[in-house]
Protein backbone atom coordinates (compact mmCIF):
# COMPACT_ATOMS: atom_id res chain seq x y z
CA UNK A 1 0.00 0.00 0.00
CA UNK A 2 1.23 3.26 -1.01
CA UNK A 3 2.06 6.41 1.42
CA UNK A 4 0.91 9.55 -0.34
CA UNK A 5 2.95 12.12 1.62
CA UNK A 6 2.20 15.25 -0.40
CA UNK A 7 3.90 18.11 0.33
CA UNK A 8 6.38 18.71 3.07
CA UNK A 9 5.62 20.18 6.76
CA UNK A 10 5.70 23.92 5.73
CA UNK A 11 8.84 26.33 5.72
CA UNK A 12 7.86 29.28 6.73
CA UNK A 13 5.01 30.75 8.65
CA UNK A 14 2.70 31.76 6.18
CA UNK A 15 2.61 28.41 4.66
CA UNK A 16 1.55 27.05 7.85
CA UNK A 17 -1.96 29.11 7.94
CA UNK A 18 -5.17 27.30 6.27
CA UNK A 19 -7.98 30.25 6.03
CA UNK A 20 -11.35 28.31 6.04
CA UNK A 21 -13.46 30.28 3.39
CA UNK A 22 -16.19 29.45 5.16
CA UNK A 23 -18.65 31.35 3.36
CA UNK A 24 -21.39 30.68 0.94
CA UNK A 25 -20.86 31.86 -2.89
CA UNK A 26 -17.47 31.80 -5.09
CA UNK A 27 -17.41 35.98 -5.13
CA UNK A 28 -16.80 36.04 -1.27
CA UNK A 29 -14.36 33.23 -1.69
CA UNK A 30 -12.52 34.87 -4.92
CA UNK A 31 -12.50 38.40 -3.39
CA UNK A 32 -11.18 36.93 0.24
CA UNK A 33 -8.10 35.07 -1.76
CA UNK A 34 -7.46 38.25 -3.43
CA UNK A 35 -7.35 40.29 -0.21
CA UNK A 36 -5.46 37.90 1.61
CA UNK A 37 -2.95 36.87 -0.98
CA UNK A 38 0.07 35.81 -0.13
CA UNK A 39 -0.54 36.26 3.75
CA UNK A 40 -1.87 32.72 3.44
CA UNK A 41 -0.81 29.50 2.29
CA UNK A 42 -3.38 28.01 1.78
CA UNK A 43 -7.14 28.03 1.51
CA UNK A 44 -9.76 25.71 3.03
CA UNK A 45 -12.75 24.49 0.54
CA UNK A 46 -15.63 22.68 3.00
CA UNK A 47 -18.69 21.34 2.41
CA UNK A 48 -20.59 24.81 2.48
CA UNK A 49 -18.77 25.91 -0.46
CA UNK A 50 -18.50 23.15 -1.89
CA UNK A 51 -22.27 22.20 -2.07
CA UNK A 52 -22.67 26.09 -2.90
CA UNK A 53 -20.13 26.48 -6.12
CA UNK A 54 -18.90 23.06 -6.97
CA UNK A 55 -15.26 21.89 -8.12
CA UNK A 56 -15.22 25.11 -10.77
CA UNK A 57 -14.10 27.25 -8.10
CA UNK A 58 -12.02 24.65 -6.48
CA UNK A 59 -10.36 24.50 -10.24
CA UNK A 60 -10.74 28.45 -10.49
CA UNK A 61 -8.52 28.76 -6.94
CA UNK A 62 -6.18 25.79 -8.41
CA UNK A 63 -5.32 27.10 -11.90
CA UNK A 64 -4.52 31.05 -10.47
CA UNK A 65 -1.59 28.87 -7.86
CA UNK A 66 -3.63 28.90 -5.03
CA UNK A 67 -2.75 25.89 -2.39
CA UNK A 68 -6.43 24.39 -1.81
CA UNK A 69 -7.36 22.00 1.24
CA UNK A 70 -10.38 20.57 0.48
CA UNK A 71 -12.29 19.19 3.51
CA UNK A 72 -14.87 17.15 2.46
CA UNK A 73 -14.54 14.70 5.23
CA UNK A 74 -15.21 11.54 2.97
CA UNK A 75 -16.77 8.55 4.76
CA UNK A 76 -18.45 5.82 2.69
CA UNK A 77 -17.97 2.29 1.49
CA UNK A 78 -14.18 2.30 0.14
CA UNK A 79 -14.82 1.56 -3.91
CA UNK A 80 -16.93 4.88 -2.99
CA UNK A 81 -14.56 7.09 -1.23
CA UNK A 82 -12.03 5.75 -4.01
CA UNK A 83 -13.57 7.61 -6.27
CA UNK A 84 -14.38 10.45 -5.01
CA UNK A 85 -10.56 11.27 -3.81
CA UNK A 86 -9.58 10.65 -7.40
CA UNK A 87 -12.10 13.00 -8.93
CA UNK A 88 -10.69 15.41 -5.81
CA UNK A 89 -6.68 14.68 -6.68
CA UNK A 90 -7.98 15.90 -10.23
CA UNK A 91 -8.62 18.92 -9.55
CA UNK A 92 -5.11 19.98 -8.46
CA UNK A 93 -5.90 19.98 -4.29
CA UNK A 94 -3.05 19.59 -2.34
CA UNK A 95 -4.72 18.21 0.44
CA UNK A 96 -8.18 16.23 1.37
CA UNK A 97 -9.76 14.89 4.02
CA UNK A 98 -11.34 11.16 4.74
CA UNK A 99 -12.36 9.80 8.19
CA UNK A 100 -10.62 7.85 9.65
CA UNK A 101 -13.39 5.77 11.30
CA UNK A 102 -14.20 4.84 8.17
CA UNK A 103 -11.71 1.96 8.89
CA UNK A 104 -8.56 0.41 7.43
CA UNK A 105 -10.08 -0.73 4.15
CA UNK A 106 -11.68 2.95 3.62
CA UNK A 107 -8.57 4.55 4.86
CA UNK A 108 -6.00 2.44 1.77
CA UNK A 109 -8.60 3.03 -0.58
CA UNK A 110 -8.09 6.73 -0.51
CA UNK A 111 -4.52 6.60 -0.52
CA UNK A 112 -4.20 4.43 -3.58
CA UNK A 113 -6.43 6.48 -5.62
CA UNK A 114 -4.60 9.68 -4.49
CA UNK A 115 -1.26 8.24 -5.34
CA UNK A 116 -2.93 7.85 -9.04
CA UNK A 117 -3.04 11.23 -9.60
CA UNK A 118 -0.71 13.35 -11.41
CA UNK A 119 0.04 15.35 -8.25
CA UNK A 120 -0.38 13.39 -5.43
CA UNK A 121 -2.01 15.20 -2.45
CA UNK A 122 -1.70 14.66 1.18
CA UNK A 123 -4.19 12.40 2.51
CA UNK A 124 -5.23 13.62 5.88
CA UNK A 125 -7.09 11.49 8.32
CA UNK A 126 -9.78 13.22 10.35
CA UNK A 127 -9.54 11.72 13.82
CA UNK A 128 -12.60 12.96 16.04
CA UNK A 129 -14.53 16.39 15.04
CA UNK A 130 -12.99 19.39 17.31
CA UNK A 131 -16.62 20.22 18.21
CA UNK A 132 -16.73 16.78 20.50
CA UNK A 133 -16.26 16.05 23.42
CA UNK A 134 -15.71 12.92 25.84
CA UNK A 135 -19.44 12.91 26.85
CA UNK A 136 -20.44 13.44 22.82
CA UNK A 137 -18.15 10.52 22.33
CA UNK A 138 -19.60 8.13 24.51
CA UNK A 139 -23.76 9.18 23.42
CA UNK A 140 -22.41 7.51 20.35
CA UNK A 141 -20.85 4.34 21.88
CA UNK A 142 -17.00 4.81 22.05
CA UNK A 143 -15.97 4.88 25.78
CA UNK A 144 -12.64 6.03 27.59
CA UNK A 145 -10.63 9.04 26.91
CA UNK A 146 -11.19 11.16 23.85
CA UNK A 147 -7.28 11.81 23.67
CA UNK A 148 -6.94 8.10 23.19
CA UNK A 149 -9.27 7.32 20.56
CA UNK A 150 -7.35 10.54 18.23
CA UNK A 151 -4.36 8.18 18.93
CA UNK A 152 -5.88 5.35 18.12
CA UNK A 153 -7.26 6.77 14.75
CA UNK A 154 -4.22 8.33 13.59
CA UNK A 155 -2.35 5.14 14.27
CA UNK A 156 -4.87 3.30 11.93
CA UNK A 157 -4.52 5.74 9.48
CA UNK A 158 -0.66 5.97 9.50
CA UNK A 159 -0.74 1.56 9.25
CA UNK A 160 -3.15 2.68 6.46
CA UNK A 161 -0.28 5.07 4.39
CA UNK A 162 -2.20 8.39 5.36
CA UNK A 163 0.23 11.09 5.72
CA UNK A 164 -1.33 13.05 8.25
CA UNK A 165 -4.47 13.71 10.41
CA UNK A 166 -6.61 16.09 11.35
CA UNK A 167 -6.62 16.80 15.41
CA UNK A 168 -7.86 19.41 17.69
CA UNK A 169 -4.76 21.36 19.78
CA UNK A 170 -5.42 19.18 22.55
CA UNK A 171 -4.02 15.49 21.60
CA UNK A 172 -1.20 17.25 19.70
CA UNK A 173 1.78 16.65 21.77
CA UNK A 174 0.36 13.07 22.41
CA UNK A 175 0.36 12.71 18.70
CA UNK A 176 4.05 14.10 18.45
CA UNK A 177 4.76 11.50 21.42
CA UNK A 178 3.39 8.71 19.37
CA UNK A 179 4.56 9.38 16.23
CA UNK A 180 7.38 11.86 16.59
CA UNK A 181 7.88 14.88 13.23
CA UNK A 182 6.99 11.81 10.30
CA UNK A 183 3.26 12.49 10.95
CA UNK A 184 2.11 15.56 9.42
CA UNK A 185 -0.68 17.64 11.84
CA UNK A 186 -3.06 19.60 10.31
CA UNK A 187 -5.17 21.38 13.35
CA UNK A 188 -8.32 23.18 13.06
CA UNK A 189 -10.42 24.92 16.61
CA UNK A 190 -7.68 27.60 16.26
CA UNK A 191 -8.82 30.88 17.92
CA UNK A 192 -6.80 34.03 18.50
CA UNK A 193 -6.70 35.57 21.87
CA UNK A 194 -9.99 36.63 23.21
CA UNK A 195 -11.82 35.22 20.18
CA UNK A 196 -15.31 33.37 20.78
CA UNK A 197 -15.04 29.67 20.09
CA UNK A 198 -18.26 29.25 18.52
CA UNK A 199 -19.25 25.45 17.66
CA UNK A 200 -15.45 24.51 18.73
CA UNK A 201 -15.15 22.37 21.73
CA UNK A 202 -11.28 22.43 21.64
CA UNK A 203 -9.54 25.51 20.83
CA UNK A 204 -6.32 27.05 21.63
CA UNK A 205 -4.62 30.02 20.10
CA UNK A 206 -2.50 29.66 16.94
CA UNK A 207 0.68 30.12 19.43
CA UNK A 208 -0.33 27.01 21.52
CA UNK A 209 -0.98 25.21 18.57
CA UNK A 210 2.24 25.78 16.90
CA UNK A 211 4.28 25.57 20.25
CA UNK A 212 2.92 22.16 20.27
CA UNK A 213 3.62 20.49 17.23
CA UNK A 214 0.76 21.31 14.86
CA UNK A 215 2.38 21.84 10.78
CA UNK A 216 -0.44 23.96 9.99
CA UNK A 217 -3.27 25.75 11.74
CA UNK A 218 -6.53 26.37 10.24
CA UNK A 219 -8.66 29.33 11.13
CA UNK A 220 -11.51 30.92 9.77
CA UNK A 221 -13.92 33.63 10.59
CA UNK A 222 -11.42 35.08 12.92
CA UNK A 223 -10.05 36.31 9.45
CA UNK A 224 -12.98 36.17 7.29
CA UNK A 225 -14.81 38.31 9.27
CA UNK A 226 -12.27 41.04 9.88
CA UNK A 227 -12.42 44.17 8.55
CA UNK A 228 -8.86 43.48 7.02
CA UNK A 229 -8.65 39.97 6.10
CA UNK A 230 -4.87 40.49 4.97
CA UNK A 231 -3.92 42.61 8.07
CA UNK A 232 -5.65 39.38 10.36
CA UNK A 233 -3.81 36.89 8.36
CA UNK A 234 -0.28 38.93 8.31
CA UNK A 235 -0.85 39.31 12.46
CA UNK A 236 -1.71 35.80 12.57
CA UNK A 237 1.55 34.51 10.56
CA UNK A 238 3.76 37.14 12.96
CA UNK A 239 2.35 35.13 15.86
CA UNK A 240 3.02 31.38 14.15
CA UNK A 241 6.58 32.90 13.40
CA UNK A 242 7.40 33.40 17.10
CA UNK A 243 5.82 30.34 18.24
CA UNK A 244 8.14 28.01 15.84
CA UNK A 245 11.42 30.01 16.47
CA UNK A 246 10.28 29.36 20.26
CA UNK A 247 9.33 25.85 19.88
CA UNK A 248 12.84 25.29 17.43
CA UNK A 249 14.60 26.83 20.73
CA UNK A 250 13.11 24.12 22.98
CA UNK A 251 13.47 21.26 20.73
CA UNK A 252 17.16 22.13 20.00
CA UNK A 253 17.96 22.89 23.75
Amino acid sequence: MPTVAGPRPPASAAERLIVALDVGSAAEAQRLAQAIGSGAGCYKIGKQLFTAEGPDLVKELTGAGRKVFLDLKFHDIPHTVAGAVLSAANLGVSMLTVHASGGRKMLEAAVEAASRAQKPPLVLAVTVLTSLGEADLGEIGVPGKLTDQVVRLARLAKQAGCGGVVASPHEIADLRREFGPEMVIVTPGVRPGGSAAGDQARVATPAEAIRAGADYIVVGRPITAAADPEQAARALVAEIKRAAEGRSAVVSA
